[in-house]
């Protein structure tokens, strides 16, 4: 396989399709090796359009997220070079390494040890030295750290907890894919105001789930 082939194939037949037309974003994606985040097992796929696990047992349904979503997540962010990153779900620390090239800093959360020093590597691999990744639950967020310009969290949840909502700044915008399989939607929610958010659905999604978040009551008749 030709790495360099692959990567451009990715970007104009998967990312560009599904409208991420940001030129910074589109080139973030040239310059971070996707291919060096992957699961060694897994290499051969860094550049498919699909979720790629990160550990073959025990991994809860870790994985990374088909590069499409990753690039459209990263458009709707919006991020600036002084903005202050909370990420809930590492994962092989791709997305970080791709936040961490727009924002000032990044603090990302992985519930899984493991996987958590997995992401450490690369991102050390990689050169990244503003991301700070805690091997924790992530769930809570991180009262103590913030408030943050932009919260993301790399998997799915059946709602936004309304703690997470109260550590963005003013102005600041939190990245989500909610809802129930196989009814979900990518959510971007913008704090207003101390008790104002606004939030909007552009597209549709779906991803696995974020360990640490309690999921719906089912009711059985």
């Amino acid at each position: 396989m030709n790495i360099e082939t692959a990567r451009f194939n990715m970007i104009e037949q998967q990312i560009r399709p599904w409208e991420v037309l940001d030129g910074q974003v589109l080139s973030l994606l040239s310059v971070v090796k996707r291919e060096n985040f992957v699961p060694l097992a897994h290499k051969a796929l860094a550049f498919v359009d699909m979720e790629i696990p990160l550990q073959s047992s025990g991994s809860k349904g870790q994985c990374m997220l088909a590069p499409k979503v990753e690039a459209r997540f990263l458009q709707n962010a919006t991020i600036q070079a002084t903005d202050k990153v909370l990420e809930i779900g590492t994962g092989s620390g791709y997305m970080a390494a791709l936040l961490a090239h727009q924002a000032a800093s990044v603090l990302s959360f992985e519930i899984d040890p493991a996987i958590a020093q997995m992401a450490r590597s690369n991102l050390q691999n990689a050169g990244i030295g503003n991301v700070e990744v805690r091997q924790a639950d992530g769930s809570q967020g991180a009262p103590a750290d913030g408030p943050f310009d932009v919260i993301v969290l790399s998997g799915s949840v059946p709602e936004v907890p309304q703690h997470l909502l109260n550590q963005l700044k003013l102005g600041g915008r939190l990245l989500a894919v909610v809802g129930e399989d196989p009814v979900m939607r990518a959510s971007v929610i913008t704090r207003k105001s101390e008790q104002q958010w606004q939030t909007s659905e552009p597209w549709d999604t779906v991803a696995p789930r974020l360990q640490g978040f309690p999921e719906h009551n089912r009711f059985s008749f």
